[in-house]
């Protein structure tokens, strides 16, 4: 579904794609060197300084193959920026984001190492704000995300794929197939019933 909601904003959109298999050796010596910082708090995440800093290393040292993580959803728009994004669940486990923000970087090096002049941002979506009306809770992600570059929540990751309003369209399809089917769903859970 994210794919076909994204084809009308995007000229391309793909779903779990490789975006590459190689890097050079000072990318990754550059990515240590970033989450080192992150972790122990010494620098702040700058997605946009990150990704010179690997831009500058993109080409440097030895050439290693490396298999990252799959991207979810590949998205190109028609100046040519990409957006490669992380599908993660709701809620998150706070530990996983030290590995998410490793994948985010390592999807750059890999992409600048075949495209040195490639516009790329890679995030992590959540499609469902469990919270709502309330805003997400993102403090669980500070001190590792560039929050207002690296994270779409809900509504933010709709509106972004499909264009404005289409998450509020969204909740209102799913909320009209839920009164529509609610004898059945009721009757499919009743199976259930003292096992849970």
């Amino acid at each position: 579904m994210t794919s076909e909601l994204a084809r009308t904003n995007f000229r391309k959109a793909r779903t779990h794609i490789s975006v590459g298999d190689h890097i050079s050796t000072g990318s990754q010596a550059e990515i240590q060197y970033i989450m080192d910082n992150l972790i122990t708090g010494s620098t702040s995440p700058n997605k946009r300084g990150e990704i010179e800093k690997i831009k500058e290393k993109s080409r440097v040292g030895e050439i290693a193959k490396v298999k990252p993580t799959k991207v979810d959803l590949y998205l190109e728009d028609d100046s040519g920026r990409r957006f490669l994004f992380d599908i993660k669940t709701a809620k998150p486990n706070i530990g996983s984001f030290k590995e998410f923000k490793r994948t985010l970087l390592e999807w750059v090096a890999v992409s600048l190492l075949d495209d040195p002049e490639a516009d790329v941002n890679t995030l992590i979506a959540i499609p469902y704000n469990p919270y709502e009306p309330k805003p997400y809770n993102r403090w669980t992600m500070r001190g590792m995300l560039d929050i207002s570059v690296e994270l779409k929540v809900a509504g933010e990751f709709w509106d972004f794929l499909g264009g404005e309003g289409t998450y509020r369209d969204l909740l209102e399809c799913f909320e009209r197939v839920g009164t529509e089917m609610s004898s059945e769903i009721d009757e499919y859970f009743e199976k259930f019933k003292g096992i849970i």
